[in-house]
Parts: C-alpha cells; structure tokens; sequence
C-alpha cells in the first residue's frame, strides 16, 4: 500500500477543517425550539401551516409513506399529476414534472439535455447541484463571469454548429441578486441556445417567479427547474417547460427514470401550499417588505430574494456572530468558503413571512446589535 492509510487521510482532511473554522456538524433540532428560525428556506412560514399539514397527513393517508415505486412503474399517483397540472398554471408554463428534490431536477434536466456534443454555458455562480450536472452530462463548458451577458453571447458565438445550453439562476441564494433574463434569452434566441433557469430562490417570493414576471414563461427555448423545499415549504424539485421537454426527461433522465416518486406527504403539502400561494397574492410582498426592512436596519443592499447576507471578516466573525444571535433566540445560517464564490464568510439571514410581527420585531434588533459587534458596525 502506497501513501496514507485511509484513517490518516481522513484525520489529515479534519484537522484541514478545524484550522480552517470549516468544520460543518448537524445539530438535530427539536420539535418546540424557541429560537426564531432566520436560517431555513421557509420563506412564505407555509411548511407549518394547518392547510399544508393537513395536505401532508390527507396525502399520507390516502397514498401511503411512500410512492412505492419508480414513476415509470407504478410510483406515478394522481396526487403527481394533480401537482403538475396547477404547478404548470400557476408558473404559465405548459408542463411540469416532479421529482424528489430540486438537486434531482437540475441533475435531470443537465445530464438529459447535454452530451459530450453540447457546449454548457455556465454563470460562475450557479449552485452546486448545476456544477455537478455539467460535470456528469461530459458537455464542453465555458464558465463566464458572474451576470456577464456579453460572456454569454462571446461563448455561444464560439460553440461552431454544437447543441449549446446556458445554465443560470433566476436569484442567486449567497449574493440576493437576480439574473438578468431577458438579455440571456435574447442571446440565447440569437444563437439557437436553450436558457435553463433555477427558479429555487424566485418561486414564491416573486410570486410565480421572475421567469413568468419577465414574459419567458412558455418559451419552447427556456427550460426552468424550481424546488418545492423553501417557498412552498414542503420537499421535492420540478422541471418546467414543454411537452417535448418533459417527454425527453421522462425518458431519458436517470435522475428521473431510477428514482422512486416523490413521497405522498411531500406531494400533498407542496399542493396545499401552492394553493395558499395562488389564493394568497399578497404573500411575496410581504417577504419583500420584510426583507426591505431588515436590509435597511442592517445598512445593506436589499437583495433580489428572501435571503440577506451580511459579510464578516472572516469565518471566524461568522461563526462568533451566529452564535451569539442563537443565544439572544434568533437562529441564522452562515456562508463561508468554500460554499461562497467570491471566497467571502457572510452571516446568512433568511426572511419568513410567517413569522408574528412582534418576534420579527425582536429578531431585528438582535441582529443589528449582533451585526455591530462582529463586523465592526452595522454592514
């Protein structure tokens, strides 16, 4: 045997971590905490909403734990395709398709639609489950600046005859700024390039999301992913677009083909909550105004999403600050490298809708306060 052994590789790789202030432990949270929740995705406050709960039990009731199979042999329930028709209407798309997880549904639509003779045109800021579709569909692929949509147009201009794909987010979780849209869809509609779109930050808290609010949706040359994990507060990733889309993905991504169906509980909560979103059109800016307030108590750019994030000085800072807003009740997350792409630890503050206005009340002035002694004044 050649070089370390695995348990020395795997200390060596710990105690890498450590020095860092990179090391990540789950920290199981009990049903009553009392601490104010600023560090999920629960953007809309749906996931403990009776109507959603209801919809979980009712699904759970009716169908079982699980779907029992893959969708293409049994997994498929009516409960999916009842899903899928009002998640279609609701974002003005023609179709949807509904997997397990929005990490599932960007490794479909990816791995699905590109090959080894497909040029991938990737924003540098897209999220994991992205980079690693374009890792495993083997495509070319050109990583342009952050937001550059003349980096855009100059790669597509270089994908001679080639099938091209430009991968994007509609809101970016860790910076809160929004894709600019309808420029890479032009661009994408000059070079005969499909625009896919992660809507996971913009479903919801842009009300049918900023897909349907730029005038995209329906485009047979814009494919969107979303997930039903923050805004709908349930678990579960959707691809939204056309019918020869969805039948390619029903065919042919793996992701897709061998995994078995979203759970009746996931299923029957995500379509509760879709309701309340649908019949509730003041929910998004109720986020909006909270976010507003938060990013002006805290002297910071208001970002295009529900998630704020406060830069610290280091990992560090951000570490020391989560902790002292957890022992004041207020619970948030932090970013810190590798996770940020500009390498840059943030305190990660989540807006929730559904939170009493007294506890927001609350959770603002410890975050100011937290915020003044860890990054050396209000950001």
């Amino acid at each position: 045997m050649t070089g370390a052994s695995w348990d020395e590789w795997l200390a060596e790789q710990a105690a890498a971590r450590e020095a860092a202030s990179l090391r990540r432990v789950l920290r199981p949270r009990p049903p009553d905490d009392d601490a104010v929740d600023l560090a999920g995705n629960d953007y809309l406050g749906l996931a403990r909403h009776p109507d959603v709960v209801a919809g979980a039990v009712d699904a759970a009731r009716t169908w079982g734990g699980g779907a029992g199979a893959s969708r293409l042999v049994t997994g498929t329930l009516a409960l999916h395709d009842d899903l899928e028709r009002e998640l279609a209407a609701y974002t003005g798309q023609p179709t949807a398709l509904v997997m397990s997880t929005g990490y599932h549904a960007n490794l479909a639509v990816v791995t699905a639609l590109a090959d080894r003779d497909t040029l991938v045109v990737s924003d540098a800021h897209v999220h994991a489950s992205l980079i690693d579709a374009v890792r495993l569909a083997r495509a070319s692929v050109t990583v342009v600046p952050h937001g550059e949509v003349a980096a855009v147009r100059q790669a597509l201009a270089g994908a001679a005859g080639r099938r091209a794909l430009v991968v994007v987010e509609s809101v970016y979780s860790v910076l809160g700024d929004a894709a600019p849209l309808r420029e890479l869809a032009d661009a994408c509609a000059a070079a005969g390039a499909l625009l896919v779109v992660d809507e996971a930050h913009g479903l919801g808290v842009h009300g049918p999301g900023l897909v349907a609010r730029e005038g995209l949706a329906g485009r047979d040359d814009v494919v969107v992913t979303a997930t039903l994990s923050k805004a709908l507060g349930s678990q579960g990733g959707a691809v939204l677009g056309s019918s020869a889309v969805r039948e390619h993905l029903v065919n042919r991504a793996r992701p897709f083909v061998f995994d078995t169906g979203l759970a009746p509980a996931a299923a029957g909560a995500a379509l509760a909550a879709l309701r309340l979103l649908r019949d509730s059109p003041d929910l998004p800016g109720r986020v909006r105004q909270r976010v507003d307030d938060l990013a002006a108590s805290l002297g910071v750019e208001p970002p295009a999403g529900a998630v704020l994030s406060v830069p610290m000085p280091s990992p560090d800072a951000a570490l020391a600050a989560q902790a002292a807003a957890l022992g004041q009740g207020v619970r948030v997350g932090c970013f810190r490298p590798p996770s940020v792409p500009d390498g840059v630890s943030r305190l990660r503050v989540t807006v929730n809708a559904g939170l009493p206005d007294d506890a927001w009340a609350r959770a603002l002035d410890v975050l100011v306060s937290v915020v003044k002694e860890h990054a050396g004044g209000v950001a």
